[in-house]
């Protein structure tokens, strides 16, 4: 195990980092570095093991990021907008490989993650599943293809009633993806509410609509509606498991990548420049 990329996980105690926790353990190549939960956590001390349902590893929980760092390879990242920016800011310190699956972070949140990026190799994504990231290849063509004056295109996802952002980051890489096909600024033609006397559609605008309920992990679809016809595209995540796949697989893969802002797409050979 002398070559396994030593991987830290921040947000240890949460239900994605313990899943990130078991998967490295199983996986090949890879070892738990170290394990992060925030200052004060009840946490801390613990076996990140244990934590897990693996077992004492030997690797305590500690609320020093960037002691953590220092000697790992790369750290894997669901945590929230603010802990994330921080912990690129040290990724960069530490030059090492940061995945960042967080959602919810704002364009401000986003250009210091892209900073922290001329030193680190940071994988950011929406969503980090194969069948998301396809599917954004897929809407991106459809909205390429389909007139905008002709078809209407419409993102519709469901969380678990604790989900705290919305829409979802998988919803808003959805939307971009059709943007770009329709060579638009999702900002300047997104609907995310719609509620009393809205007026008609408006032409050219990419809506979104949210749910909210139970212990859905992840269901969207995007709908291109044409006058007397509807094509949808969705997805549909049945386990937490394989956000955590795709995030570890976007670690091994950046290992040795130049320091720089990468994508699910680049990972997996999917982005246009492949």
């Amino acid at each position: 195990m002398s070559d396994a990329m030593k991987l830290v996980v921040v947000g240890a105690g949460g239900r994605m980092g313990q899943t990130v926790l078991r998967l490295i353990q199983a996986t090949e190549g890879a070892v738990v570095h170290a394990a992060v939960e925030r200052s004060g956590s009840p946490l801390i001390g613990r076996d990140a093991g244990e934590l897990a349902g693996l077992g004492s590893i030997g690797v305590p929980v500690t609320d020093d990021p960037l002691a953590a760092f220092v000697h790992a390879d790369g750290v894997i990242d669901f945590t929230s907008p603010a802990a994330s920016v921080e912990y690129a800011g040290l990724a960069a310190q530490a030059r090492i490989v940061h995945v960042v699956g967080t959602t919810g972070c704002t364009a401000d949140d986003d250009a210091k993650i892209a900073a922290a990026a001329r030193h680190a190799r940071i994988v950011k994504s929406g969503n980090m599943s194969l069948g998301v990231n396809l599917l954004s290849v897929l809407v991106k063509r459809a909205a390429q293809a389909l007139d905008a004056a002709g078809w209407d295109i419409e993102v519709l996802e469901m969380h678990h009633k604790r989900k705290v952002d919305a829409p979802s980051g998988t919803a808003l890489l959805l939307g971009q993806a059709a943007a770009e096909g329709r060579g638009i600024d999702l900002a300047d033609h997104s609907v995310r509410v719609r509620d009393g006397h809205t007026g008609p559609r408006e032409e050219g605008s990419i809506g979104f609509a949210t749910l909210r309920g139970g212990s859905v992990i992840g269901e969207h679809s995007v709908l291109f509606a044409g006058e007397g016809e509807t094509i949808t595209l969705s997805h549909s995540a049945g386990d937490r498991s394989l956000f955590a796949r795709g995030a570890l697989r976007a670690a091994l893969w950046a290992r040795d990548k130049k320091p720089g802002l990468y994508s699910m797409l680049d990972v997996l050979g999917l982005s246009s420049s492949n």
